[in-house]
């Protein structure tokens, strides 16, 4: 008999956070791909329903998080998948292999709890977003374009089922970097066998979602652990071989 767990309550989120969240979802799912100019101040205010101060705040925000810069009398660029925080790991100390599998250790301590409090907690909202990101991964993949940006998605968005805000704090704290294809033998256009390898990483993602959807805590945390450490695997075979 799956357990009955009370209704989490959640902290109101002001209109600039609300800005930051869009603005950054649409960076990392590629709506708005590394290069492309954000609209307008005036744009962003008609289509948002906000000030032009909560504007400025959230670009603020984004060029602090590293996704965004401002090239005065130009415009605003998207610059990446951010990575800047006051905890931080720098793009240095992801240069080798052994340097990936220390960030994967972190995750799997992290994610694993993640994904059990988003399957307790998760709500209609949360997996309407989890199956979005799902099939923007998969036609990524199936497309042979970059899949970096829907793969943090859905990591960030199962910290966000968990209701917990510091979770998905920390993972915007990691940014796209912590996917080890970020900084590693990624390529723009996936080669088959890589195609074959991150279809392999999608059915991993589909067992994680399927746990939380039933909100069961035990088979969705321990799908986190097996997808996180057969990346951890595959990433210590590489290092043995020497490649």
């Amino acid at each position: 008999m799956s357990e009955v767990h009370a209704p989490v309550v959640r902290r109101p989120r002001s209109l600039t956070a609300d800005l930051v969240r869009i603005l950054g979802d649409q960076i990392r799912d590629g709506t708005l791909p590394n290069g492309a100019k954000l609209p307008r101040e005036t744009d962003l205010v008609a289509e948002h329903g906000v000030s032009r101060t909560v504007v400025r705040e959230a670009i603020s925000r984004l060029q602090a998080a590293g996704m965004v810069e401002t090239r005065h009398g130009i415009g605003t660029f998207v610059i990446g998948l951010g990575d800047a925080s006051t905890f931080r790991i720098a793009p240095d100390q992801l240069g080798t292999l052994q340097d990936v599998i220390a960030v994967l250790e972190l995750r799997i301590a992290v994610e694993t709890e993640s994904a059990a409090l988003a399957a307790q907690r998760r709500t209609s909202e949360n997996l309407d977003a989890l199956r979005q990101v799902l099939q923007a991964f998969a036609s990524a993949v199936e497309e042979g374009r970059d899949a970096v940006g829907p793969d943090f998605q859905f990591h960030l968005e199962i910290a966000r089922s968990t209701q917990n805000p510091h979770f998905e704090e920390l993972m915007n704290t990691l940014g796209g970097m912590m996917i080890p294809r970020a900084r590693l033998g990624a390529t723009s256009t996936p080669t088959p066998a890589q195609q074959v390898y991150l279809r392999g990483v999608h059915a991993e993602h589909l067992a994680i979602c399927e746990a939380i959807e039933r909100q069961d805590a035990e088979a969705a945390r321990a799908a986190m652990r097996t997808h996180l450490s057969n990346s951890r695997e595959r990433r210590r075979r590489l290092l043995q071989s020497g490649a």
